[in-house]
């Protein structure tokens, strides 16, 4: 192990990347039950959503398998939040467009990802997507890791852990819990759903001050044993307080993959005829669309978690960047091959960065984790979100500390980097974000009489930004 991913090199243990592939997981394995939500409606158990689940595991195994090997960096990989999201949007379109059914619509869809992904291999390859990492500057470079901190802190605090009851939700911690004037009229109007509120903040919240107090005193895996503790803690909330039994669905759960269903749909079920039929322009529009969305967000998650693990060289570059590029087209090849939306980095890499990742064994651990869940998936589903969200919530905390090295006395650093603050949690897109740091920093230079320190290729992308917001929205 230690001749194949460098550990000694790269000062971290066998222990200490499986503690942090295994954390990684944790804090992403939401992703598998959801994905298959949002791209086939919450159409649960059918065999569309059977096939995509299925996809999700082995395309995001592909991914960090790539990862692993090639780049030897500890980012896992998956299908992407929002991506997914505008995925389906696609396939409801192309519906309304062809006349196709859903499935045989989604089968269309999945051609998209395919070409995205083939071009993504290619640009890889012949290093432009380097490049255009090169491109991006400095003073943008340096608060991409503090604008994906504040992005985690909203998902922690915000969106995470929903809880529905009979008077409508979800009711989030931050929105409905905090947000409400007074403790009654949250109990208004949440109705009975006001004491699972209640669990999970208490449940957040244990589990962040676990992660704090266990890391002070380095303890090994702190950001783990606090999310042990905090479902620990969830779990006995919902039986004493809610008399809820949390582990009862793992009583009628089916532990066997449903392969069959998969080969039915999504396996190599590439619609060419259907894809043809949405219009050369239409086509065109939505790979580009995906591309730029992608690109972006891998790019920003790869530089700001390297650059908060101290990865980066003193120009803010990622090692062995190129091979990281190339997993993410990978994976995306294989989510269309298998299923799914475009496969990319996720953020949720940071918490195991922070539970000591350095190397490529973290996503190994993380990727096999994966392909375990097409097994053991109704178990990784007990995990309370509430659980996830104390890790997410603590990283989104250290990320901020990159905040100290931007300089705020230049105009053309700290309104980037202050847009990407606010950009990245409010759009959920770490894509969007940068999109907008870039295109500030080279309205300003224009504007101040430094047009020369604006690269040609920071001037396309930017251009494209506004292309892209202004015109394919």
């Amino acid at each position: 192990m230690d001749k194949l991913f460098d550990l000694k090199q790269n000062k971290t243990t066998v222990r200490t990347e499986i503690v942090a592939g295994l954390t990684t997981f944790m804090t992403m394995a939401y992703i598998i039950a959801l994905n298959p939500n949002l791209l086939t409606g919450f159409d649960v158990g059918s065999p569309l959503w059977n096939g995509v689940f299925l996809a999700t595991c082995v395309a995001s195994a592909v991914g960090m398998f790539v990862m692993a090997f090639a780049a030897n960096l500890p980012f896992a990989m998956a299908p992407g939040m929002g991506l997914n999201s505008f995925f389906a949007l696609v396939v409801g379109n192309i519906v309304g467009i062809t006349g196709m059914s859903y499935t045989e619509s989604f089968q269309s869809a999945l051609v998209i990802i395919l070409i995205e992904g083939i071009v993504f291999i290619l640009l890889s390859v012949f290093n432009i997507r380097e490049k255009i990492v090169e491109a991006i500057p400095l003073g943008v470079r340096l608060g991409i890791a503090p604008a994906i901190g504040l992005m985690l802190l909203n998902i922690g605090l915000g969106s995470n852990a929903g809880v529905y009851s009979e008077t409508g939700g979800p009711f989030y911690a931050m929105r409905d819990f905090f947000g409400a004037l007074t403790a009654s009229s949250a109990k208004d109007s949440m109705g009975s759903g006001y004491a699972s509120v209640v669990l999970t903040v208490v449940t957040m919240f244990i589990g962040l001050f676990a992660i704090i107090i266990l890391a002070h005193y380095k303890v090994k895996g702190a950001v783990l044993l606090g999310m042990l503790i905090a479902s620990v803690i969830n779990w006995a909330g919902q039986a004493i307080f809610l008399s809820v039994n949390p582990f009862a669905s793992l009583a009628t759960a089916s532990f066997l993959p449903p392969f069959k269903d998969m080969a039915e749909t999504t396996l190599f079920k590439l619609n060419f005829k259907g894809f043809l039929e949405i219009g050369w322009f239409t086509s065109v529009t939505l790979v580009i669309t995906f591309c730029m969305i992608d690109m972006f967000d891998t790019i920003g998650t790869l530089v700001g978690t390297a650059s908060r693990a101290g990865m980066t060289d003193e120009k803010g570059n990622v090692p062995r960047m190129k091979q990281a590029l190339l997993a993410d087209a990978i994976g995306t090849v294989a989510g269309s091959l298998t299923g799914t939306s475009t496969v990319t980095t996720f953020v949720e890499s940071a918490s195991g960065v922070e539970a000591g990742g350095r190397t490529g064994l973290t996503a190994l651990t993380t990727g096999i984790l994966f392909l375990a869940c097409m097994f053991i998936a109704p178990v990784a589903a007990v995990i309370p979100a509430a659980a996830t969200s104390s890790a997410l919530i603590y990283v989104g905390i250290l990320m901020l500390a990159g905040l100290k090295n931007v300089a705020f006395d230049d105009i053309s650093q700290f309104v980037p980097v202050s847009l990407m603050l606010i950009a990245m949690p409010i759009s959920g897109s770490i894509g969007h974000g940068i999109g907008l740091g870039l295109i500030s920093y080279t309205v300003i230079k224009v504007c101040t009489g430094k047009a020369k320190d604006v690269s040609i290729l920071t001037y396309i992308i930017s251009l494209l930004f506004l292309v892209k917001f202004f015109l394919v929205a």
